[in-house]
This record gives C-alpha cells, structure tokens and sequence, in this order.
C-alpha cells in the first residue's frame, strides 16, 4: 500500500510538474533584433512575467497565507491583487482576451495560471501594436489615462508586488529557486 502511495504521489507531481512546465514565463522570450518601444515595452512585461512565474512557483499554503507582522496583505491577497492588475492592464490596452473563469471560484493554481496567460497575451499585444500611442485611453478625443500611466501605474505595481511575493516566500521558509537568473531571464538546469 505504501508503494502504491508513493507512486502516486510520484505520478502526481510530475503531472503538476509538467503542467506548470507549459506556462509562459518559465524563461524569458528571446529578445527582439530590433529595439522599438514596442519591443521595450513588452519586454518589461516579459520580465514582469518570468519574475511571477518563479515567485509563485511552488507556493505552498504556508506560503499563501503567510503575513508580514502588523497589517498588510498576506501572500494569496497579494496575489490575487496581482490578478487583478493583470485584468486591469488587459481592459486598458483593449487586448482580446477573455478570463478562462470568474475570479471568485479560483484557486491559486488557476489565478496563478490565468495571470500568467493575461500577461503573456498583453505581451503580444504589445508587440504586434503599430504605435503604443495606441495604448492611451481616450474619451472624445482626448486623453484621459496616457501608456505612461500604466508604465508607472499597474505594471510598476505589479513588478513591486512581486518581489513582494518573493520576499513573503522566503520569510516563510520557502526561497525562490536560486537557478533562476533575473539578469538573464533564465533557468540553469
């Protein structure tokens, strides 16, 4: 019974393993020939996206629900205000891109994942824009929330609160992988 357990519990993992091995932002995208705000901007997406996708790689529930002293947000409500940044930014650059779930009944795996794919699919949205002028919202005519506020607004933000993540994991016992390389947007194997 035991053996049987264990390989279980072996299958399972690579399972989940595997699973999260499909996600974007396991390794940066390779970088564009060319530098264009376009590509710059989406390349601060991207590094929003690889530094995510390893701050909340196997988070446990420890981690989650592990809470600075005093007040604050714990991990899962940093988050899942990661989430919601990420909704945000879809909205505000009009990228097509609907939510695979409403947000209420996700789990972390599934928040994790949908703002894993809400950031690559602004990435790309960025990347095939002909002007990131385009990314100003308007209303008759004028401009009422220029890119610039999205730079310093939502995606600053978001890249703050994700360190924040990192921080929170490693205050609970549980370091980001140290394989990673920020610098370089990659994984030593």
């Amino acid at each position: 019974m035991k053996l049987f357990l264990s390989f279980i519990a072996i299958v399972f993992t690579m399972v989940t393993s595997s699973a999260q091995e499909k996600l974007p932002f396991h390794e940066i995208p390779a970088t564009a020939e060319t530098y264009t705000p376009q590509n710059v901007l989406a390349r601060m997406v991207d590094g929003l996206g690889f530094r995510y996708y390893w701050s909340t790689e196997g988070l446990q529930s420890e981690d989650l629900s592990y809470q600075p002293k005093g007040a604050g947000r714990t991990c899962q409500e940093t988050i899942i205000h990661l989430y919601d940044l990420s909704t945000v930014l879809i909205r505000l650059t009009k990228t097509d891109f609907p939510q695979k779930k409403e947000k209420s009944p996700m789990n972390f795996t599934a928040m994790r994942t949908q703002t894993l794919l809400n950031l690559q699919a602004l990435s790309n949205r960025i990347k095939i824009s002909k002007d990131v002028s385009e990314f100003d919202t308007t209303k008759d005519g004028k401009v009422t929330i220029p890119l610039y506020n999205l730079i310093n607004g939502p995606i600053a933000d978001a890249i703050w609160h994700t360190g924040q993540v990192a921080s929170f994991r490693r205050s609970s016992g549980n370091p980001i992988n140290s394989k990673i390389n920020q610098f370089t947007g990659t994984v030593s194997e």
